[in-house]
Order: structure tokens, then C-alpha cells, then sequence
């Protein structure tokens, strides 16, 4: 077996004294803390905020328009689609549920006991009818959404979801609706 020699540029370097530079004083390295590594120019500043302000104008218009890629997790996928398409294409009683406790605001400040009373008695009255509404309203979009895509299939929380969006005002609703009303989904 051959012996290794040792080559003449493995030898083994001497070793430099120190780091090559100064220590840096206290007050030299809280000045260079100070400052800031990338100095954000107004300029930078500027085109960052038009950026910025860019993206959520195309964010809130694709949310607007119900683009999947825009929309929070409640609202994404093809049966949460088929479902608010489906309330926004009916009337429901709860839609106006707000506007008639609006009203019964205004009647309590009348000072005739009768006036609120029955404004009261109207309001529970509508509500329990918006609620009803809201029920039945709900085990349909269930039914239908298990005919459509498979009982298996069909996502949890549609029929509160249908519930929740026939309580709001059309115009309100977000995304905004993409039918008009009487064109119900197939």
C-alpha cells in the first residue's frame, strides 16, 4: 500500500491575529441601529399606497362581483353560488325586517300609548312571520341543494347561510346579487 505524502499546499496556514478591524463603540453601534437599513423615499412611499390601493379596488370589485378568488371562505364554492343565487332570486319577508323596526321606532315616539302598543304588537307579529320565512326558506335550499349536488355532497350550513342572506336588503347583500328576481338557479 502506497504511503500518502503530504503536498506541499495542505500545509497548515498560521492562524490571523484578530479580526482585521476595531471594535465599534457603544454609541457607534446605537447610531447604526438607529437609522434605517432601506430608506423609504416618498416616492416609494407614494407608489407603495397606489399599489396598495389598487389591489383592494380589484378586491372589492371582484368580492362585489362574487369571484371566487375574492371572497372570504363563507361564500366560496359552487353550492354556496347556487344558494345565494337561489335567495336573491325570491322576495322573502325577512328581507324587510329592518325596514319594519325602523318604522316601529319612529311610531314609539309617538306619545299615544295605543300608536305603540300596536306597533309592538305588529312588529313580534312580522317577525314571527320573517322567522317562519327564514325556516322554511332554509329546508328548502337543503332539499334542493341535495337534488342538485348529492345529499353527501351538500356542505354544512347552507340553510342557515340562505337564512342569513334573505335577512339582509338586496342591496345590501355582499357579493351583490347576479340574478334578478324571479330568475331562480336550475
Amino acid at each position: 500500500m502506497p504511503n500518502p505524502t503530504p503536498a506541499a499546499d495542505d500545509a497548515p496556514e498560521t492562524p490571523a491575529v484578530g479580526k482585521g478591524r476595531a471594535t465599534p463603540t457603544r454609541a457607534e453601534r446605537e447610531a447604526a441601529n438607529r437609522r434605517p437599513l432601506v430608506a423609504n423615499t416618498k416616492e416609494a412611499r407614494a407608489a407603495a399606497k397606489a399599489d396598495l390601493q389598487a389591489r383592494r379596488n380589484r378586491a372589492r370589485i371582484g368580492m362585489e362581483n362574487g369571484e371566487d378568488k375574492y371572497l372570504p371562505a363563507r361564500d366560496r364554492g359552487p353550492q354556496r353560488r347556487w344558494v345565494r343565487d337561489y335567495v336573491d332570486a325570491g322576495w322573502h319577508i325577512s328581507e324587510w325586517l329592518m325596514a319594519a323596526m325602523l318604522l316601529v321606532i319612529v311610531l314609539s315616539l309617538i306619545d299615544v300609548r295605543e300608536v305603540q302598543l300596536w306597533a309592538m304588537v305588529g312588529l313580534w307579529g312580522y317577525m314571527l312571520l320573517a322567522v317562519a320565512d327564514m325556516v322554511l326558506l332554509s329546508i328548502r335550499v337543503k332539499k334542493k341543494v341535495a337534488a342538485k349536488f348529492g345529499l353527501e355532497r351538500r356542505e354544512r350550513g347552507l340553510g342557515w347561510y340562505a337564512a342569513m342572506r334573505s335577512l339582509q336588503m338586496r342591496f345590501m347583500r355582499l357579493p351583490k346579487p347576479q340574478v334578478k328576481r324571479g330568475q331562480y338557479p336550475a
